[in-house]
């Protein structure tokens, strides 16, 4: 039997090594892993000549420390994920390709039990690792996205646990978010509101539908405002829910108004109607978070580097253009009538000094259901600059749409 070709053919990445770490075998599949040839690595030495430990490789001399532990205790031993990237034959020097690595290092010992030759078996995780990595960033940003909410933001597990609180909530009741998470939310809620709020809850929860309420909700002040609750249910592919996502909008102020106009007088009744149809119309429009961060019912835009280049819009941002492609293009460029407007100065003066800019109220003039007409739309909005490596890599563009608040108080001013 052919032992040397039974070993080149496993179908495992394997290299038997001596006791003075200089190559002595290696499977067919470690070639191909490795990007070398048989001829390149046979009697060279292992990590001075195969593998020279060079800076962010190894980490630490990890698989120098493994093998000198193999010839020392004559055990396995196995070393936890390490980058070490993979020079590319045929390329210009310099040019790699990043990998991450499990390694398995084995002795073989003689009849008198010393360490003759160590195995060693590396597994590439490279695809796992920087598919977790993306998936990190990408929970990042939208993390990021709900901090920056206006809105009190939630996720509660599939038992019914709850599982996250954005910043906003520590902001508007004065508890930290651990206290919250131990059922000091209900702390929040006022007494009155909270047996009905539970009840729809569970009623919610046992059919797997959204739960949408208002009720009051107590700040750090101790004052109790309006909100509007709603929650929603993330299910997979089979139909199991997942998750739950709900957020609370403050409607004090417009429930406040609505009122006011509904007690001036039995005059007003048919305004008072028309006021109160338009605030139903307006709250049903207020879409809270909706399976994802990105359908929240503000608009929210990234721009990136000294251009303002859009780098990614939510559905409601996109609604203010509807059929044109922004992504990638500069701000500037892509919406003249903005920046004549003078928003580019704003946001020139963000990027370079790093100061948040908030403005409430605002006129912008848009153009209006997608046509050439233009119409001017009131937003409150504010720019917060996003910093990478302790720089401000771009803009975080957070708005929302108070165009009727501001015609309601008009009217009730007129009045």
């Amino acid at each position: 039997m052919d032992f040397n070709l039974l070993f080149d053919s496993i179908p495992e990445p394997i290299v038997v090594l001596s006791r003075e770490y200089k190559v002595v075998a290696a499977t067919d599949a470690f070639l191909e892993t490795s990007l070398r040839t048989r001829e390149q690595l046979i009697g060279s030495h292992f990590l001075l000549e195969a593998f020279p430990e060079k800076e962010l490789a190894y980490q630490d001399n990890l698989v120098r420390k493994g093998l000198d532990q193999v010839l020392e205790t004559k055990q396995p031993v196995r070393l936890g994920v390490m980058r070490y990237d993979i020079h590319t034959p045929g390329s210009k020097e310099g040019a790699y390709e990043v990998r991450y690595w499990e390694i398995n290092q084995t002795p073989v010992l003689d009849s008198e039990g010393n360490v003759t030759y160590i195995i060693q078996k590396p597994l590439d995780v490279t695809e796992r690792e920087t598919s977790q990595a993306a998936l990190q960033k990408s929970e990042g940003k939208f993390r990021f996205m709900a901090d920056a909410m206006p809105q009190l933001v939630f996720t509660v597990d599939q038992d019914g646990s709850i599982s996250y609180f954005n910043k906003r909530w520590e902001e508007y009741t004065g508890k930290s978010l651990q206290e919250l998470m131990q059922t000091g939310w209900q702390q929040v809620i006022h007494p009155d509101d909270l047996e009905n709020t539970m009840a729809k809850w569970e009623t919610a929860a046992n059919s797997g539908t959204e739960m949408q309420i208002e009720l009051r909700k107590r700040d750090k002040n101790g004052t109790y405002r309006w909100h509007l609750c709603r929650s929603i249910p993330m299910k997979n592919a089979e139909g199991n829910i997942t998750m739950w996502i709900g957020s609370s909008t403050d409607i004090h102020d417009t429930r406040k108004l609505v009122q006011e106009l509904l007690d001036s007088n039995e005059q007003m009744v048919l305004l008072a109607d028309q006021v109160q149809h338009a605030y139903e119309k307006a709250e049903s429009e207020r879409k809270t978070l909706e399976r994802l961060i990105m359908e929240a019912p503000a608009m929210f835009v990234i721009l990136r580097g000294a251009d303002h280049r859009f780098e990614l819009m939510n559905d409601r941002y996109r609604q203010l253009y509807p059929g044109r492609d922004l992504i990638g293009m500069p701000l500037g460029e892509a919406l003249p009538d903005i920046k004549a407007q003078g928003f580019t100065k704003l946001l020139d003066k963000v990027y370079q000094t790093g100061e948040t800019y908030i403005a409430e109220g605002v006129p912008i003039i848009l153009p209006k259901g997608g046509s050439d007409e233009m119409e001017e739309r009131f937003f409150n909005f504010s720019y917060q600059p996003i910093y990478e490596a302790q720089k401000i890599a771009g803009i975080l563009a957070f708005g929302y749409d108070i165009t009727n608040e501001i015609l309601f108080r008009k009217k009730l001013e007129n009045l």
